[in-house]
């Protein structure tokens, strides 16, 4: 919760999506390193590395929690355009906010169902494999194809937030420019 609020500004200055793909990102190292240090969990400072990696593993997810919030009025905006494109502006406007009001309520209630499917997850897994290794590849490739369906529907050059991120960024290195 603290990266999430700390960290939104990120999202406003380089766009939600670029910060949700490297969020993904770190979210993979994270999970990375807890497998990894659960494997030589009896060298000396595993405990400290394993540690770090799931403090990785919180911040990203709060980092991604802000930004994916941020992507979704740029969504709504951008689809209000191509959805109804003889409407005025004022009315996409409208329609957008009430799209990504309902929108983020969905998103939040997902989010939520997270506290129970994580600790669920490890539950399994020990249940099943004797640890929690099971649990983690799952979350990981689970971040692996959230990064791909980020990256393939948000960021690359034909995706939806392309155009608008780039915008931004324009706009924060030449600040005259934006005037």
């Amino acid at each position: 919760a603290l990266s999430r609020s700390g960290t939104g500004w990120l999202a406003d200055k380089y766009g939600g999506g670029r910060v949700t793909l490297w969020a993904f990102v770190l979210m993979m190292a994270g999970v990375s390193g807890v497998l990894w240090f659960i494997g030589v969990k009896d060298q000396a400072g595993a405990f400290w590395g394993f540690f770090a990696s799931f403090l990785l593993l919180f911040f990203a997810t709060g980092v991604g929690n802000a930004s994916t919030f941020q992507m979704i009025p740029a969504i709504m905006t951008k689809e209000m355009a191509r959805l109804m494109p003889l409407a005025d502006a004022e009315v996409r406007r409208r329609q957008a906010e009430k799209e990504s009001a309902a929108i983020t309520g969905f998103t939040s209630a997902i989010a939520a169902f997270g506290a129970f499917f994580i600790p669920k997850g490890y539950g399994t897994s020990i249940a099943l494999t004797g640890g929690p290794e099971a649990a983690l590849w799952g979350f990981l490739i689970f971040y692996v194809s959230c990064l791909a369906i980020t990256w393939a529907v948000y960021t690359r050059k034909s995706g939806l937030l392309h155009d608008i991120e780039r915008a931004k960024r324009g706009a924060s290195i030449h600040p005259a420019a934006a005037e």
